[in-house]
């Protein structure tokens, strides 16, 4: 039995017919990301990682410097100021990065990946492609269908970050 199906049919014989379609559907993409995390983490979990410090660690291997500005990191990933602290201050512990100073603004805090955290986010990046990434569970048709609709979706919702300056 399909959990998600059943609270459909309930809606409906609640009389919420015009709910019922919808409270499916983001019910769905809700639990589709939690089959999705709980993969990902499992392949992060043996380099000590979760998804949100991978993240911060493939922003700053992308960067030309190895190195942001702590609240142009929360800005790129688009988490709270305090999640990228609590990442840094975990991953700075692991030797995956540091605190620097910025060297034109002595108020801002820079985070730079360490030669241990490339390592390790180039690592994680090849098991993900291979385990995750690479086979997702659609199919590529899904695949890009899925992108254009919640592509779509984010910007509508202004989900997309103006950038002026490359990384």
């Amino acid at each position: 039995m399909d959990p998600i199906a059943e609270a459909r049919r309930h809606w409906q014989e609640r009389g919420w017919l015009e709910a019922a379609e919808g409270m499916a559907a983001v019910t769905s993409i809700m639990r589709t990301q939690q089959i999705l995390l709980a993969r990902i983490e499992t392949v992060l979990k043996p380099h000590g990682l979760t998804f949100a410090r991978f993240e911060l660690l493939a922003l700053l291997s992308f960067t030309r410097e190895g190195a942001l500005p702590m609240a142009k990191a929360s800005a790129r990933l688009q988490v709270h100021p305090t999640s990228v602290t609590n990442s840094v201050d975990r991953l700075e512990r692991a030797g995956l990065v540091m605190r620097a100073a910025h060297p034109a603004d002595g108020r801002t805090k820079l985070v730079e990946i360490t030669p241990q955290g490339r390592a390790a986010v180039e690592q994680a990046t090849l098991e993900l492609n291979a385990q995750v990434f690479t086979s997702p569970g659609f199919s590529a048709p899904e695949v890009d269908g899925l992108n254009q609709v919640l592509g779509r979706f984010r910007h509508e919702a202004g989900d997309f970050v103006e950038t002026r300056f490359a990384i």
